[in-house]
């Protein structure tokens, strides 16, 4: 059993950073429950088997304040349907959080919008061996993270694009003796809609967006434990593609590696790895007009040529390796950290878990990867368990920037701050904790990320090759059924947006709401919220609005 879970965490693990940590449990403390769960849980999990769908729908009434000496006051309606949906049996988990929203404006500042957002995440056993897991996203990212777009889009369309996310595959694991056998596959599709940029700062000039692609994954692991031999093993081959639409745009990174794990003591472990790996990235030029300039759709992305060479972008080929330590004092902490050598320079990346007791959870993660928006999206969301708490701004519907697992949370904020059309390096950290004790139900969430921008120097994008953009974030949530029919949430963000242009500012966000609900008959509750937001960037004047909903809800 042991040797199982440790095979299932690593095949299930998508990019080749995560693939690294190779999860093992030499540890005897380990026998029993996986970390970060009680030692009852596996048993609770199989008694609990239920399948809980709730429809509703809603209307609702936003007032909206603008605080910033315009004394303007706007108003607007919306109507939703949507439905909250978990299923959790013994061969199938899965959670549906999905949400359609009408607004309807008043006058010409605030127009009629139709906006579909939310998260889904599921997993079958299909027999023994077999299963297969599937994820969807669906909100609004901001277009260009030079533009100061308010944290809340109440209302406003400005700089604002829908985007959709889905992946599915399957994952086999099997069991030889001692060995370890494991492969999983997985392809997904990120589409995103033109939308409209606003206006950019003075001097910056405009750059086409994302438009969507499609990526793949292949994994494939031989692994054994320490036990009959001294040392733990590991041999894995993995694949990693995204075509993107935007000037044909290819992310291609392959890998060989091999990695053991040396115990020192009970609970201390030596690990690492070396291999080799080949990524490339390349892009085709734009169609060009007679004088020279690249030809734009009706929407402002670039026309593809399609007879011109592929132009290359990023090459690294070559050996890898990486070393660290493994350290398990006890089923509820592991924490593994590697430093090493890959994409041409130094790497790091590390994990930290530590779960005291079955109603808190804290999660750490260093990470380092290369991919395109897409792949990146679809990442995130192959991260989210298939149980979590989906936060969402009560006065706007939409999603937040971070869901929250038992143990954790997986944000989207990174990726959707801007919607580069690119491949870039993305590293960072990013830290959660989640709790839930005396009728209080919490999680906080922050971490940086730094991305690096990887294009052809020959292409139509030259100014983009080698841009660093970096975002600082923290995401909260606080929620306590009051009693049976009343229920108190609060939501609070923070980001610092870095957008690494020339001359572009550094663009601050901050804001909090809070709701109230009241079930008044049978399936009909009531909800008020209050809310203030603020943007500003770091030369000029900030944007703050306040704002509250009265609403109406109907669930079936």
């Amino acid at each position: 059993m042991k040797l199982f879970l440790a095979s299932a965490a690593l095949i299930a693990l998508p990019t080749v950073a995560q693939a690294q940590l190779l999860d093992t449990d030499w540890s005897d403390m380990d026998a029993g429950a996986p970390a970060g769960h009680a030692d009852n849980a596996p048993a609770k999990k199989e008694r609990t088997r239920r399948a809980d769908v709730r429809p509703y729908i809603e209307a609702n009434q936003v007032f909206i304040a603008d605080l910033d000496g315009s004394d303007d006051v706007l108003t607007y309606s919306t109507l939703a349907v949507g439905v909250d949906a978990v299923v959790s049996e013994r061969n199938a988990e899965a959670q549906v959080n999905v949400r359609y929203e009408r607004l309807i404006g008043y006058g010409s500042r605030v127009r009629d919008q139709d906006n579909l957002s939310g998260l889904a995440r599921g997993n079958a056993r299909l027999g023994r061996n077999v299963s297969i897991e599937a994820g969807a996203y669906a909100g609004r990212s901001k277009i260009d993270n030079r533009i100061a777009t308010p944290g809340t889009n109440l209302g406003r369309a400005d700089n604002v694009s829908h985007v959709y996310s889905v992946y599915t595959g399957p994952t086999f694991t099997a069991q030889l003796d001692d060995v370890t056998v494991g492969s999983s596959l997985r392809a997904g599709y990120t589409k995103a809609d033109n939308g409209t940029r606003g206006t950019l700062p003075a001097g910056q000039a405009a750059v086409p967006s994302f438009d969507d692609s499609v990526s793949y994954s292949a994994l494939a692991t031989v692994a054994m434990q320490p036990g009959r031999l001294p040392v733990g093993w590991a041999v894995s081959a993995g694949w990693n593609r995204e075509d993107a639409s935007q000037l044909d745009q290819r992310v291609d990174e392959k890998y060989l590696r091999a990695d053991v794990t040396v115990p020192v003591s009970p609970t201390l472990a030596l690990v690492g790895g070396v291999g080799y790996e080949n990524v490339e990235i390349s892009e085709r030029d734009a169609l060009r007009d007679g004088a020279g300039n690249p030809i734009l759709t009706p929407g402002g992305r670039y026309v593809t040529d399609p007879a011109s060479p592929r132009l290359n972008a990023y090459d690294s080929d070559g050996l890898i390796w990486d070393a660290g330590v493994l350290w398990r004092p006890s089923r509820r902490t592991s924490l593994e950290a590697r430093y090493g050598h890959r994409y041409g320079s130094d790497t790091y990346i590390g994990s930290f878990n530590y779960a005291p007791s079955e109603r808190m959870g804290i999660n750490v993660s260093v990470y380092d990867t290369i991919s395109g928006f897409g792949g990146a999206l679809n990442r995130s969301l192959a991260g989210l368990p298939t149980q979590f708490t989906a936060i969402r701004n009560p006065l706007s519907g939409d999603l937040g920037n971070c869901a929250f697992g038992a143990t954790g949370s997986t944000c989207f904020g990174d990726t959707l701050g801007s919607l580069r059309p690119s491949a870039f390096r993305s590293r960072g950290i990013a830290a959660s904790m989640v709790t839930s004790s005396g009728g209080w139900d919490s999680g906080i969430a922050a971490g940086y990320n730094r991305r690096k921008l990887l294009t052809s120097a020959l292409g139509a994008l030259p100014g983009l090759d080698g841009l660093v953009d970096q975002n600082y974030y923290v995401a909260g949530y606080l929620g306590r059924d009051l009693d049976r029919r009343s229920r108190f949430e609060t939501n609070v963000y923070g980001n610092l947006l870095d957008p690494g242009f020339a001359l572009a500012a550094d663009v601050y966000s901050l804001g909090a709401n809070a709701a109230y609900y009241r079930q008044i008959w049978r399936g009909l509750t009531a909800g008020a919220a209050l809310g203030i937001d603020s943007v500003k960037p770091e030369d000029a004047d900030g944007d703050v609005t306040a704002s509250a909903l009265l609403g109406l809800r109907y669930s079936f």
